[in-house]
């Protein structure tokens, strides 16, 4: 069976045409919940503990990353554990994602909510408590989300189908993103946990009565070596560098964008969630467009075409100052849409290259646990950079002088703009350059 054959006969396929709608929310669903838990264990858990609590920053901060690490070293296994799920059937997995689901929930009502004796006890019993609470709860998420996207590249296809089913899980993630912005300030936290929890079981339900992965019938890519760790494919590897610069890229503004919005543009409070829902709503909305484009340029060179707009975006960023914010309104508007491509594309061309190296249906766990461990770095180190290297070139919180707002300007704008012309350049000396050799293969 010729590769374009098997993609038009994969359960892909029936994300485009009549129905696909009905596929796409089944299968993407629940990346709104998995999406919506992760801002209140983000953003929401230290500030309430600080405020409500009075826990100390430095130490909340301490066990935040202790619990982070622990999660972002045990994805690897986790991945492989799923593999051996799906060897031994769907209903293995979901079965398993269910009471991860399950303990998800609970965790986070634990973590918000904890329990009065353990208040009573001390601020190191409520530390202690939120630690190993939020170890257990980082783990239930990563155990959901990485079967989530493993089910979803078995579902094969060609560059255009999968990109779509991407653009579902992570269009509805960014809905997951808006609600979980919104809901806290409007309903309260217990509102916002009973929320989460009827949407994580809506979005189980559909999850288990979508497609099916089938078992494909593949031709291996030329070099690849078969049935060992992801970590000893080189296409792997040159695809994980990218994801790695793009994702730190794209983390860096992240990090520091209220610094920015407070300090360089000097904007009211009340905007800020202006700027953070237009850059969250234009990303969903870019999902379409973006795959659309896909069909015309394909995966590899529409990314590329992502991270161009988000250069000159950012570029264009640098020269706002005081009182800027309908341009800065506009910035968000653009970059949100560069950030469609970030979150559609890069799994889709993940899941296609396991399909080449001949292990599609066998080792996406394998392949996902490394790339969900790849995302979570890309946090630490954006943090790692951003937040450093402002301390040391002088700027503080609040700081208005002339350099204070250079300084930030650097970190926000520019640093941004050379990772991401790193890893532009590196997508098309590592990816785009070897597929358009393989591609001349069959010719010579």
């Amino acid at each position: 069976m010729s590769p374009a054959t098997a993609a038009a006969t994969d359960p892909a396929a029936r994300f485009i045409g009549p129905g696909a709608w009905r596929h796409g929310l089944g299968y993407g669903l629940l990346g709104l919940p998995l999406a919506f838990v992760a801002l209140p264990l983000y953003v929401i858990l230290p500030n309430h503990y600080a405020r409500e609590f009075g826990a100390p920053l430095a130490a909340l901060g301490a066990v935040l990353l202790g619990a982070r690490l622990i999660d972002a070293v045990l994805d690897p296994w986790i991945g492989r554990w799923c593999d051996r799920l799906f060897a031994r059937s769907t209903r293995a997995v979901l079965s398993a994602a269910a009471v991860a689901a399950v303990v998800l929930a609970l965790g986070l009502w634990g973590l918000l909510f904890p329990p009065p004796a353990v208040r009573s006890t001390g601020m190191a019993a409520l530390l202690g408590w939120a630690g190993a609470v939020m170890a257990v709860t980082y783990t239930a998420f990563s155990v959901v989300s990485v079967a989530h996207q493993a089910w979803g590249a078995r579902l094969g296809g060609s560059e255009a189908q999968r990109s779509r089913v991407v653009a579902w899980r992570e269009g509805l993630a960014l809905v997951g993103v808006l609600l979980a912005a919104v809901l806290p300030g409007t309903l309260g936290l217990g509102a916002t946990v009973s929320a989460f929890a009827v949407l994580l079981a809506l979005g189980g339900w559909a999850w288990s009565r979508s497609l099916v992965p089938t078992a494909p019938a593949v031709v291996p890519l030329s070099g690849a070596v078969p049935a060992v760790s992801p970590l000893r494919q080189p296409a792997f590897l040159r695809l994980l560098a990218v994801f790695v610069l793009n994702g730190t890229a794209s983390a860096v503004p992240a990090t520091l964008v209220l610094f920015f919005v407070q300090d360089r543009l000097q904007a009211p409070p009340a905007l800020e969630p202006a700027f953070l829902a237009t850059y969250f709503l234009c990303a969903a909305l870019s999902m379409p467009l973006w795959v659309r484009l896909v069909a015309r340029l394909g995966l590899a060179r529409t990314w590329l075409a992502g991270m161009g707009l988000s250069v000159a975006v950012f570029i264009w960023a640098a020269t706002l100052g005081v009182g800027d914010t309908t341009a800065f309104l506009i910035v968000c508007a653009l970059s949100g849409l560069a950030l469609g491509t970030d979150l559609a594309l890069p799994s889709a061309l993940l899941a296609g290259l396991i399909g080449r190296l001949g292990q599609r249906g066998q080792r996406e766990g394998a392949y996902f646990g490394w790339w969900s461990f790849a995302a979570k770095l890309n946090l630490a180190l954006a943090a790692g950079l951003a937040l450093p290297l402002l301390a040391w070139l002088g700027y503080t919180p609040g700081a208005r002088t002339p350099e204070a707002l250079h300084t930030l300007t650097l970190a926000y704008c520019v640093l941004p703009c050379v990772l991401k012309l790193l890893a532009g350049g590196a997508l098309y000396r590592l990816v785009i350059r070897p597929e358009q050799r393989a591609a001349l293969l069959p010719a010579l």
